[in-house]
Formats: C-alpha cells, sequence, structure tokens
C-alpha cells in the first residue's frame, strides 16, 4: 500500500510541477529556460524535486505545450489545435503529416516526430509557425502503428546486430541483440519484428523473425518487396483443403437454372502468359440484322461462398497483385487457374451481360443473369491482332464485326466526355533466374481496346441497371468504381505548367475533358509526353469503390462499376452477389457495411499498386546496374529540395541528380515554379526540361538510381513566362 501511495503522490507532485512550470511560462513571455534556471524560478532544492521537474517538463515537451531550443532551454508554444493524421516521413529531416484531402498537411521536422514512423496514424499538436505554406506541429500521439514488421539487410558486429531498411520513408537503423539475429548473417535481407519502439534519437530494438535470402537475389529481393507491402507469402493450410474439396463436376440440375450458350460461338482474348481467364465474347448474327454479344465472366460465387474460408481469404486479399515476375492471387490456383477459368472447349459456369446492338452498336436489348458457356478458342493478345490486320483465320467474321462495335463505342465514349489516359507502361523480358535483359513499352494495340471497350459497355450497364431499380424512394445499395471530377486548383496548375510548353489547356468544367484529350494528341511521340501525362493523372481524383453513386469522370459514365473481374478482384464479387439478390427481387442491403468493404478494397488496391511499382522499380534498378556506363538522354521528371529526378528516356527508368552532387554552385529549391536555381550562375533546373545524364550509383536495397548531370543546362529567367498558382498543400 505504501509503494502505491508513493506512486500516486509522485504523479501528484508532478502534475502540480507542470502546472506551475506553465504558469512560469505564461508570466514570462516568449522567455526561454533550462531546467537549471526552472528550478531556481520555482525554488527548488531538493535532488528529488528537480528530477520530478525534469520529468514534468519533458512530459510538457511531448504533449506540445514546451519545445527544446537548439541550446538546451525550453519555451512555451502556443498550441491553435490538435488533429489527427498519418505521417508521410519523406526525408530524414521532416516528415508531413497528411489529415485530409481538403486540409493542408502539417510539417514535422524529424526531433518533433518522436517514436512516429511512416504510415503510423498520429495525433499532432498545431502550432501558429508555418514552414513555407505547411502549418508546423508536432506528434503528441501515436493512436495506431502502421506496422512492426519491417524489411532490410542484416549487418552483423562482435556484440551487436543492426538491420538498414529498404524501405526509404524509414530513416533508421533497427537494433538486434545478438541472442535476437536467430542465424541471419551479414548480407541476408531478413524480416525484423519491433520489440521496443524508440523515444529521441535512439534505433527501435528488434528481432528477426524470417530470412529471406541474400540480398540481390531476385527470390530475397522480390519476396522483401512482399514482405514489406504486408502480401501474403502462400494460402493458409485450410482455405487450400476448402478449395481442393470443391465439386468440379456440372449437374444437369444447375444447368437448367441458367441459360445456355454453349452453341453460340465463343472465345477468350488474354495475354500470351495468361493462366486465369475470367471473362469471354460470344457472337451471333439475329434474324431482324442486330448482333448479340455475350460479355460472359467467371461466376466466381457459385463456389465462393459467404461466410468461408474461401470468401475471408478473398475478402482479406482484396485484390490479385502482379509483380514483375509473378502473381499474387487472391484465389487459390485450384480456383483461379482452374475451376473458374474460362478454358477452352470446357463447359463453364459464368454470370453474363447480353446485349443485342444495331450496327452503329447502339443497345437495342439488355439481359444479366446466370449462364453456362463452352468456348471454342482461346487467343493470345498477338494472335486476335493478327486476324484483325489479314482479314482471316479462326473466328475472322467475328472479330473483324467485334472491333467495329467496339470502335464505335469508344468513338460514342469520346464524344460524352471521356479522357485518354494512356500513359506509356514497360514489361520487363527475364532470363530464367530473373535477371532484367531489355525494357520494352506495352504497345497497346486493337485487339486491346476490343475486349476494354466489352468489359466498360458491361460494367456501365450493370451499374445503370441497378442504379434505375428502385424500392418505393430507396435505391438499392451497390458497389460503384467512382472517379470524382478533379480538383478546379489542380488542373489550373497544370494547365500553367502545359503552358510553359505551348500547350493551351482550357481548364472550364464543361471543356475540360475535350482539352485534355487535345493535349494528349498535341503531345503525342514529343519529349515532353510522358512528364505531361503522368502530372495530368496526378491532377485528377483516385478512382475508388464507393456504395455512392458520383459517376466516372475518367469515363465519362454516370454509372459505373466492377463487374469484368471476380477472379481477381473482391469487388467484382460483390457486384455479383448484389446483382443476383436484386434480379431476383430482393430489397436493398445495409449500406453503411457494404462501404466499409469498399474502403478496405479501395486499401488494399493502392497496397497492390504500390507492390506492383516497388517490383518495376527494382527490376529497374537492377537493369540500370547491369547496363553500360555511358550518357543517356532524359527529362526532368520532379524536383524536391533534396535533388532533382529524371527519367531516361530509352527505358523511362527514373533516378536523382543530389542537391550534394550539384557542386558548381549552390542550388536553392523555388517549390513555386518547380525547379531549382544557382545562386550565382543562375542556372535553372525546371520539370520538363532535357538534360544528359550518367548512372553515378544504384542501390537495390532501397531500389534507387543516383545520378549526375553531363552538360548543365543553363536557362535565363525569360524563358519561361507563366509560373504556378500557389497551392494550400504540397499533394
Amino acid at each position: 500500500m505504501g509503494k502505491k501511495r508513493k506512486q500516486g503522490k509522485e504523479k501528484l507532485d508532478r502534475a502540480s510541477l507542470a502546472s506551475a512550470i506553465m504558469d512560469l511560462f505564461a508570466r514570462s513571455s516568449g522567455q526561454a529556460f533550462s531546467i537549471k534556471q526552472l528550478a531556481k524560478k520555482l525554488g527548488l532544492k531538493k535532488k528529488a524535486d528537480v528530477k520530478q521537474a525534469t520529468l514534468a517538463v519533458q512530459e510538457l515537451a511531448v504533449r506540445g505545450k514546451l519545445r527544446q531550443l537548439a541550446n538546451g532551454s525550453y519555451s512555451a508554444l502556443q498550441v491553435l489545435q490538435e488533429a489527427v493524421g498519418q505521417v508521410d516521413h519523406v526525408s530524414s529531416r521532416f516528415a508531413y503529416v497528411e489529415i485530409g484531402p481538403d486540409q493542408p498537411d502539417i510539417f514535422i521536422k524529424a526531433r518533433d516526430l518522436g517514436s512516429a514512423f511512416d504510415g503510423d496514424t498520429v495525433r499532432v499538436a498545431i502550432f501558429p509557425t508555418r514552414h513555407g505554406e505547411h502549418p508546423e506541429g508536432k506528434v503528441i500521439e501515436v493512436i495506431k502503428r502502421n506496422r512492426n514488421r519491417f524489411v532490410g539487410r542484416l549487418e552483423l558486429s562482435r556484440n551487436f546486430a543492426f538491420v538498414k531498411p529498404d524501405f526509404k520513408k524509414i530513416h533508421v537503423d533497427f537494433f538486434i541483440y545478438p541472442e535476437n539475429v536467430n542465424g541471419a548473417k551479414t548480407g541476408d535481407k531478413v524480416i525484423v519484428e519491433v520489440t521496443a519502439w524508440p523515444e529521441g534519437d535512439k534505433s527501435p530494438e528488434a528481432k528477426v523473425v524470417e530470412i529471406l535470402g541474400k540480398a540481390g537475389e531476385n527470390e530475397a529481393e522480390i519476396h522483401s518487396i512482399m514482405a514489406e507491402f504486408g502480401l501474403p507469402f502462400r494460402f493458409p493450410e485450410n482455405v487450400i483443403a476448402e478449395a481442393s474439396a470443391i465439386d468440379a463436376g456440372i449437374t444437369p440440375d444447375e444447368i437448367k437454372k441458367r441459360r445456355d450458350f454453349r452453341d453460340v460461338p465463343t472465345f477468350t482474348i488474354d495475354p500470351e502468359d495468361a493462366k486465369d481467364f475470367d471473362d469471354a465474347l460470344s457472337f451471333r448474327k439475329l434474324e431482324n440484322g442486330n448482333i448479340e454479344v455475350g460479355v460472359h465472366i467467371a461466376d466466381v460465387t457459385h463456389y465462393v461462398k459467404p461466410g468461408s474460408s474461401l470468401e475471408e481469404e478473398a475478402f482479406d486479399r482484396a485484390t490479385s497483385v502482379y509483380l514483375v515476375d509473378r502473381t499474387i492471387p487472391m484465389l487459390p490456383e485450384r480456383l483461379s487457374n482452374d475451376l473458374c477459368s474460362l478454358r477452352p472447349v470446357e463447359d463453364k459456369l459464368t454470370f453474363s451481360a447480353v446485349f443485342e446492338l444495331d450496327k452503329n452498336a447502339n443497345i437495342i436489348n439488355e439481359w444479366f443473369g446466370r449462364t453456362v458457356i463452352h468456348s471454342d478458342r482461346r487467343f493470345t493478345y498477338e494472335e486476335a491482332q493478327e486476324i484483325l490486320e489479314s482479314g482471316s483465320g479462326p473466328f475472322a467474321e467475328e472479330l473483324l464485326a467485334l472491333n467495329e462495335l467496339a470502335k464505335k463505342l469508344k468513338k460514342e465514349r469520346f464524344a460524352r466526355g471521356a479522357v485518354n489516359f494512356e500513359t506509356t507502361e514497360v514489361k520487363f523480358e527475364l532470363d530464367d533466374k530473373g535477371k532484367p535483359l531489355a525494357i520494352v513499352p506495352k504497345v497497346r494495340k486493337d485487339a486491346h481496346k476490343l475486349i476494354e471497350e466489352f468489359m466498360l459497355l458491361a460494367n456501365k450497364q450493370v451499374a445503370t441497371y441497378v442504379y434505375n431499380q428502385k424500392k418505393g424512394a430507396v435505391r438499392n445499395t451497390f458497389v460503384y468504381r467512382i472517379h470524382d471530377f478533379p480538383d478546379p486548383e489542380k488542373v489550373h496548375d497544370f494547365a500553367i505548367f502545359a503552358r510553359q510548353f505551348g500547350h493551351d489547356l482550357q481548364v472550364e468544367p464543361h471543356t475540360i475533358s475535350r482539352s485534355l484529350n487535345k493535349l494528349m494528341e498535341e503531345i503525342e511521340g514529343k519529349p515532353e509526353q510522358n512528364v505531361l501525362q503522368q502530372l495530368a493523372v496526378r491532377s485528377m481524383a483516385k478512382a475508388r469503390y464507393s456504395t455512392e453513386e458520383k459517376g466516372h469522370f475518367g469515363l465519362a459514365f454516370s454509372h459505373y462499376t466492377h463487374f469484368t473481374s471476380p477472379i481477381r478482384r473482391y469487388p467484382d464479387m460483390m457486384v455479383h452477389r448484389l446483382l443476383q439478390h436484386y434480379l431476383d427481387g430482393g430489397g436493398p442491403v445495409n449500406r453503411a457495411a457494404y462501404e466499409l468493404k469498399c474502403e478496405h478494397a479501395s486499401e488494399r488496391e493502392k497496397r497492390a499498386a504500390d507492390a506492383e511499382r516497388a517490383s518495376i522499380k527494382y527490376k529497374q534498378v537492377e537493369y540500370m546496374t547491369l547496363a553500360e556506363d555511358r550518357e543517356y538522354d532524359g527529362l526532368i521528371s520532379g524536383v524536391t529540395e533534396w535533388g532533382v529526378y529524371v527519367e531516361i528516356v530509352d527505358t523511362k527508368v527514373e533516378g536523382m541528380v543530389r542537391m550534394s552532387d550539384l557542386d558548381d554552385d549552390y542550388y536553392e529549391y523555388d517549390e513555386k515554379k518547380y525547379r531549382i536555381v544557382g545562386r550565382k550562375t543562375g542556372k535553372v533546373y525546371r520539370l520538363g526540361d532535357r538534360v544528359t545524364v550518367r548512372i553515378k550509383k544504384t542501390d537495390i536495397d532501397r531500389r534507387l538510381i543516383d545520378l549526375v548531370f553531363v552538360t548543365p543546362k543553363i536557362e535565363s529567367e525569360t524563358n519561361r513566362k507563366t509560373e504556378p498558382k500557389k497551392r494550400k498543400s504540397r499533394r
């Protein structure tokens, strides 16, 4: 009891001291005091009292009431407000806390992050001071850790080890006691789990929980990317067992419940290396001269039942992930490559959208429901394209007719205001050990666009059908794919930047789509094409899943969903179930529950995209490590206060020229004009400038390429006439 009373007294004394300390600062406006000075002013003489005062000051600093100055003394800070957000630790010197889409990000100095890491959800105190355009603040509480496992390279010393993290937004090493190394050797890629979070400038303590392999080896590096983003390495045994137990047979009773398309010419068109075929097209001419096109989608929800282990795993993963050298599927292979894959010359269960189209691709009739099909042929995109170009081959009549309809659908879509956001993507030629031999651009031809147009048609019409169904005054709950209208300020900034290249962009709401398409046509094949395409995409809102119908700006559809890929997307499974529910006459379902599922799917989609980009970046860095030492033509693709990003034209690989390597002058960062300027020489490096670079260093662990300029570019201030508008937020 005595011990408890003593602890309570210490807490009471410290609270009283904290109150007295803040009163002292309130009476001494603008002054700073050291601990010794505070103790003297408060009349504290006993060591125990001074210790309590020291602890009280430290707690007040953590809570954002006081700030420690460079000389060790403390000053009071007036807190305007508190906010909750997510840490974006962009530099070893500072971070931002992202509060929300309509709020400016909060600038946080590294020393004011406390133990917060990138991605953590934190509470921040916001101060009257500002850092440029951003409010400044201090982390006062870590509300939720983003993760407690990290990936990196292990280095062993005699008495301890440390792990240097791969993720470039983690700016500290992890300290490992010898007993927690668990057999890992120097140079191993490992997964560590944090056992103690840091305070101040200390490193987190951790233990090795898995050894991925030697750094630099393909398997170790890809596994490290998977671990970095929390992607699963394998399916749980109970999920595999459940998938294996599914009866593959299609009974006569099941066929009777469905519309039978097995006698209608049907085929699939997919990439050459595809193993799961989740969509097929059927084609037949009708007696009235119209054409019936069936868009047939694998009936995944026939096999994956609510409440099953397969369902829970599919929901958790939410999407398949496509890394450079492998796929991490949403469903086990038994389903994705067997039962649900629309393989040729096999009867398959499908969920279909069937359209009667006239010669101008107008929809005369439509039907949605469960079907059974028999695919006659599996085409690769290359095979289908050859038939479209030559006019002869298997199903040539059907393919040519479908291609004509697809072109009319596309023309009508763009006439309504769809935006052409086709950016240049690359693919890798790999050897049998995963080493990149070449980087080549992906080329989209008519065969790709044919499939795309009919998938878009099915997605749009399914969403429109459900939207128009009502039970009284209440609309049916549904899962939509929405894309908001772009932020006017972001579009205005982009228009100003595009003008620097001689392109005029009209930003009025009724002209923005047409003007963007005109710009995309103007820049095709020009050096600035990729930079402007990427910036145009960044200026747009992000597409996401929602039960709230807001339409799809990019596609110019009033209603849109994802119906066509349930093998690899969980939202499509939700759409199939909801559509069948409404076809059966069911009423509206719980909107709040489905909105939570939509948010989860959107988050998982972002994780997948980030992991896919990381795998591409790893292979790009690896390729440039093996590339010859020569000069490369590049375009400046980004400008920051710590360096200039340059995209190499030939390979689309991006690297950075660090500020510290620009030793011909002292360069100042001009955030408003997307540039850096030499203080003495007036040299300017600006977004979109053409430059020549060499590779200085590659770092596979952190997937970084350091470049140096070969011939610095000099531009006068009169070369550019316009300036970007001031932004409220860095994003």
